[in-house]
């Protein structure tokens, strides 16, 4: 896999670079909630753009289907972009069209473009090979050579992201080369004790992950919503919390696996519990009751781990060498069900292990909880595609990038 490095030892002045990265960030109408996966591609970017290369900036945001809908634009994550840059950066309103075609076409040497949402056009998710081909053929049009660094898009067979790389030169940019590197350290060559903390709403999102860090890792922490499918499967009553119960038989499996092979895990042992589901918008307060977690009262649901269980999970952490986190502990976006989350964060940042926080709602809790990222070891950008690199799956979007 060529990098960014070689790219610019080659000269990138006054060529079109195009730019495939993760600018799907979350929004509050027009307003950007947390700028984290905008700042992790600032330095490719940046890099190009000193160098004097002509920077065309792509990515989806949402979930559009496959035409515009100005609730997805790019446009807050262009202009964020530029206040980052500390420079003017254009902003295309479409993909491949009139404007798209102008805006490339303006472009001086070290000067900088966003595209509108890459997913307004439908061939950019097609599952037909030739509607995906035909449209990664356009954008081909707007550049020369190409460079990879959405990291939280690689596990997706995507136009812009599988297709057009292998129409173009291509390379990966810093935040991927850096994204890899950090993920081998958690599947070769191990530092052990190796623990690995999984939250968030279903089990069934974490099933292949689990299955393969059964083999892997020396203890697995379990909070979230999908905690209480394991309780379940414990034989514990788990009132109105979320509950898989289609996988019970799965999560049973998998805790007899555990037992056989010496892996340790571990579930809470209280719970914070309420009647209803808290506001987040409003925050409102909770008032939750703390209970054990075998003893969850009918009529009421799970919300967070408890205290008791907070400090369960950090002394399980204390001696760890190596920590993978993917998954909040409870609805960390109400200041009545943070704890937990916060737990675990500030156990990472007390271990001397390596520490790895995996995107998403994890990432996202560090920064709104007021923890300062860079004292963890990487934060990632990509929750999906580091949870299919751990399953030991083949990435489509790396795998484009290879020569």
């Amino acid at each position: 896999m060529k990098t960014i490095d070689e790219l610019l030892t080659e000269g990138v002045a006054g060529r079109r670079v195009f730019v495939r990265a993760d600018l799907n960030v979350p929004l509050d109408g027009t307003t950007i909630t947390d700028d984290g996966r905008i700042r992790a591609v600032l330095p490719t970017i940046a890099g190009l753009a000193e160098a004097g290369a002509r920077v065309v900036v792509a990515s989806h945001l949402g979930r559009p289907k496959g035409a515009p809908d100005p609730v997805f634009s790019l446009a807050p994550a262009a202009a964020r972009l530029g206040e980052l840059l500390g420079a003017d950066v254009a902003f295309a309103a479409d993909t491949v069209g009139d404007s798209a075609r102008a805006t490339v076409a303006g472009l001086q040497d070290g000067q900088v473009a966003v595209l509108e949402n890459l997913r307004f056009n439908a061939g950019e998710t097609s599952k037909d090979d030739a509607e995906r081909g035909a449209f990664a053929d356009r954008l081909a049009e707007l550049a020369d050579v190409y460079v990879g660094d959405g990291f939280g898009a690689v596990h997706r067979k995507h136009a812009s992201v599988v297709d057009l790389p292998a129409r173009l030169p291509h390379y990966a940019g810093h935040l991927i080369a850096t994204e890899v590197g950090v993920l081998k350290k958690l599947t070769t060559d191990v530092k052990r004790p190796y623990a690995v903390v999984l939250g968030g709403a279903k089990v069934s999102d974490k099933l292949g992950v689990i299955d393969h860090l059964l083999e892997k890792a020396d203890r697995i922490l379990i909070g979230g919503g999908m905690v209480f499918t394991f309780l379940a499967a414990q034989g514990h009553e788990v009132g109105a919390s979320l509950l898989q119960e289609d996988q019970i038989p799965v999560v049973k499996e998998y805790l007899e696996r555990a037992e056989k092979r010496g892996v340790e895990f571990v579930l809470p042992v209280d719970v914070l519990v309420a009647e209803t589901f808290p506001d987040v918008k409003t925050k409102a307060p909770a008032h939750p009751d703390t209970v054990a977690a075998d003893a969850i009262p009918a009529g009421r649901m799970g919300l967070d781990i408890g205290p008791e269980s907070g400090r369960l999970y950090a002394s399980k952490l204390a001696d760890a060498a190596t920590v993978f986190w993917n998954g909040p502990m409870g609805v960390f976006e109400h200041p009545d069900y943070a704890e937990g989350t916060r737990a675990v964060a500030q156990a990472l940042l007390d271990s001397p292990a390596f520490t790895v926080v995996g995107g998403g709602d994890s990432a996202a809790a560090v920064r709104i909880l007021g923890f300062d990222e860079n004292a963890f070891g990487h934060i990632s950008t990509g929750g999906g595609a580091s949870l299919e690199y751990l399953e030991g799956k083949t990435l489509p979007g790396l795998a484009a990038l290879e020569d």
